[in-house]
Formats: structure tokens, sequence, C-alpha cells
């Protein structure tokens, strides 16, 4: 259903840069290597140019020259030279122009009006969609995000470089890490030997951290946000989908303030306490850390909102907690594992489209008590260990009594994080340690007493 008031008007085109940039193939058949970057048969609006660029691809599909007689003899071939407007009309469009040196400039203004025609397209399937009562709201939002965002991947099309014009890059890029200091390509977490062994959590990687229940999953997601966002102000996404913003906010505070949780609860805090209290509150004020606590949230409404994250807010990275609490689509009469492969290939698939790491917690069988995790002791569906592109594990030698927040027992736990897999990676341990009084970890090698 399109709205009255644009149901007359024509849709975005230009149609002389069209015939001016089919002009220009004729005139130098080199130039398509050019117009490719930008343009697609369909990106033209006239039909009868659709016709003649695709006839002008065929031809250097099969390196046969591309001029006036044999685009017609072409058209004339597939049965299309009448659409095309026939013999005069492929003629005139060599009269266009007087050379391909702005071929580039036509280009880009034909794909800008494909852009917005498609983009007319989409808005008027949303209204359709939006008066149809059988379809969720909640999926029209997701189809029409996917479409658009489809729009940005298909104007990114590839073209090759010389080494000359790469090189420069390259030193540039080295230069800037230099002056740095910093070995990392990725989001650094704050752990000097997980990062060495990653160089930082890279883009587009779906990471899975899988423990069992009271061993410091969220601890852990929760000190990597913080060192992200509070001390290298890094924009970091966080879905907390098993406990409340404010039971969150309270574990960030007691570890950033170093103030014992259980007293921080009960409120039982010493005169000195407010001090740290204040300055650990400033930190956490001025840090881009952006937090959704929606319990049983649905993968459609986890995905919109970790776009809204990207777009609105230009985060870096996005932490789930866990991806057991997220809510299929296809609910109904699907086995538990199939619902669990369906969330893990949606989250691998956002992390490659929004092109940032996504790192999503995961319990762990009841099999893997006393020995430290493998992957084959990932909960409920394979299909998580196949999408990852890193899977880590917390394992330590669990102390009777000794649980994630609580401060009995000793102060520093020594911990391993197992790097079970890594595509692009070595696997190995990374030891750190758990300090359950301020629920955070740290490095092996730090004070952290």
């Amino acid at each position: 259903m399109i709205p009255l008031e644009l149901k007359d008007k024509i849709p975005p085109h230009n149609n002389d840069a069209e015939m001016a940039t089919l002009g220009a193939l004729l005139l130098d058949s080199e130039a398509l290597s050019v117009v490719l970057r930008y343009l697609r048969a369909d990106d033209f609006y006239k039909l009868a140019h659709q016709k003649i660029f695709t006839a002008i691809l065929a031809l250097f599909n099969d390196a046969r020259g591309v001029d006036l007689l044999t685009l017609t003899d072409e058209l004339r071939s597939e049965g299309a030279l009448e659409n095309a407007g026939g013999t005069a009309y492929v003629s005139s469009l060599t009269s266009v122009v007087p050379t391909s040196a702005n071929v580039e400039y036509y280009a880009k203004i034909v794909q800008e009006n494909s852009i917005r025609r498609l983009l007319l397209k989409i808005a008027g399937e949303m209204v359709s969609s939006a008066h149809d009562d059988s379809l969720d709201g909640r999926a029209v939002i997701e189809e029409a995000e996917k479409k658009i965002f489809a729009i940005t991947d298909s104007q990114q099309k590839g073209q090759y470089r010389v080494a000359r014009d790469i090189i420069p890059d390259a030193i540039s890029a080295i230069e800037q890490l230099y002056h740095r200091k910093e070995s990392y390509t990725g989001v650094p977490t704050g752990f000097s030997e997980l990062d060495n062994m990653t160089s930082g959590f890279q883009n587009s990687e779906f990471i899975i951290i899988g423990a069992r229940p009271s061993i410091g999953k969220t601890a852990l997601a929760l000190t990597m946000a913080a060192n992200m966002a509070i001390k290298n102000k890094i924009p970091v996404g966080f879905f907390t989908l098993e406990m409340s913003e404010m039971a969150l906010m309270n574990r960030l505070i007691a570890s950033e303030s170093r103030i014992s949780s259980t007293n921080l609860r009960s409120g039982m805090l010493k005169p000195n306490d407010f001090h740290n209290l204040t300055e650990a509150a400033g930190r956490i004020y001025e840090a881009p850390l952006y937090i959704d606590d929606t319990p049983n949230m649905k993968l459609l409404d986890l995905r919109a909102q970790a776009r809204r994250m990207l777009t609105k807010e230009g985060v870096k990275i996005i932490f789930i907690d866990y991806i057991g609490l997220i809510e299929p689509e296809s609910k109904n009469n699907v086995p538990r594992h199939e619902q669990v492969a369906e969330i893990s290939r949606s989250l691998k698939s956002l992390a490659r489209e929004m092109e940032v790491p996504i790192i999503c917690l995961s319990q762990v069988g009841r099999q893997s008590e006393g020995k430290p995790p493998s992957l084959a002791d990932l909960r409920e569906s394979g299909s998580i260990e196949q999408d990852a592109d890193v899977v880590m594990f917390l394992h330590r030698e669990k102390d009777p009594g000794q649980s994630e927040g609580h401060s009995s027992g000793p102060v520093n736990i020594p911990t391993d994080l197992i790097i079970a897999k890594q595509r692009n990676g070595p696997i190995g341990t990374a030891p750190i340690v758990f300090i359950p009084k301020y629920t955070r970890f740290e490095n092996l090698s730090r004070d952290s007493s």
C-alpha cells in the first residue's frame, strides 16, 4: 500500500546519468571495471538500460569486444533489441558523452537513485505488513532492518588494489600501533595473558564464555566490560537477561570501589568507604556502557536493540548474559537443541553484520564437574561449538561453600581461563584470579589482595 501523496510520484532516477554511463562503456569497455564497483543491471531504472547493460556484461564475460556493432548483435540474438529501444537508440548513447573520463561520477548518481528506490520499496512493504494483523509487529521491524542493512552490504562491492597503494596504509597502521604502544588489533579485555593469545576480541567474531554455575561467568564478563568502558572509554553494550540493571550496577560499583559486595548490599559501610564509592560512581557515570536488562528477551528484540546500540551509541562490542535465557522465535514444538542452534546462528550472523565482537555466556553440562570443561560440555546444542569463533571456559578447583559473590574463603582464588577453540589463533590457558570479596577478576600477576 503506497501513501496517496506518493502514489503518483515517479520513483527517483536520473535518465541522463544512466545514458551517460552506458555511453561511456561503449566508448571505453575498460570503464566496466569501474562501473561494476557501483552498479548491477537492476540498478538502472529504465528497462531499456537494464537490457543494454546486461548485454554489455554478456559480451564482457565472453571476452568479446564491446562496441555498437557487437552490442546490437548481442541484443538481437537475445531478442531484446526492441526492448532496448532499437538500433537508433543504442547508437545515440555514444553521443551523450564525449569521453569516459567521468564514468565513475555517472555511476554514483545511478547508484544513489537506485538506493532511494529500494528504500521506497521497503517503506511500501512496511506499510503493507503493518496493516497485516497476521504478522507480529516485531517481526516486521526485524525484516525491515534486515532489508535496510542488506542495501548497505550490497553497495559495498569489492575491488582489487595494487600493493604499492596498500603499503602506505599498512605502514601507517603500524606507526599508529607504535605510538599507542598497544599490540592488540582487537578490543582488549584487560587480561594480559588472554589478550596476548587473542590480540583482543576481533570484529565480527562470535565468542562464547562457558562455565558451571557460580564459577564467575557474569563477574568475568562484567570485569571485561568495565576494563573496556571505564578504563579505555570503548562503547560497550551489555545485555543482562539473568539479573536486573540495579543488581548488575551494584556488582560493578563493588568491583570498581573495592568495597565488599556483601557490605554494599547490606549497607554496612564505613565512613571512608563513601570516598571510594563516590570516585567509583564518577568513573562509571562517565563510561560509555549501555545496559539492557529485559527478562526473557526474544531473539528478534535482542537483534533490534543491538542494532540500535550500534547506530545510536557506536558500540564496539556486545556482551550477552546468557544464551540460555534468549527466547527463540520458533518456540512451538521445536526441540530445545534446535532452538539454541537458531539463536547461535543468528548471533553469529549478527556479529558479522554489525562488524563487532559478540560475547555470549553459556552454561556447561554437569558432566564437567571436577575437571576442566571441554567443547563437548557446552549445554543444549553442538551448534554453539560450531558457530563460535572463540570458545573459552572458566575453571577452578571449587572450594566448598565458595560461590560467586560470597566473601568467605581465600582472598584470591586462582582460576584458569581455558581457550578451547580459536579459529584464528592459538589455544591454551590464561591464568587469572577471582576476588570474591569484590566479585571481580584480575590478572594473576597483579596484587589483588
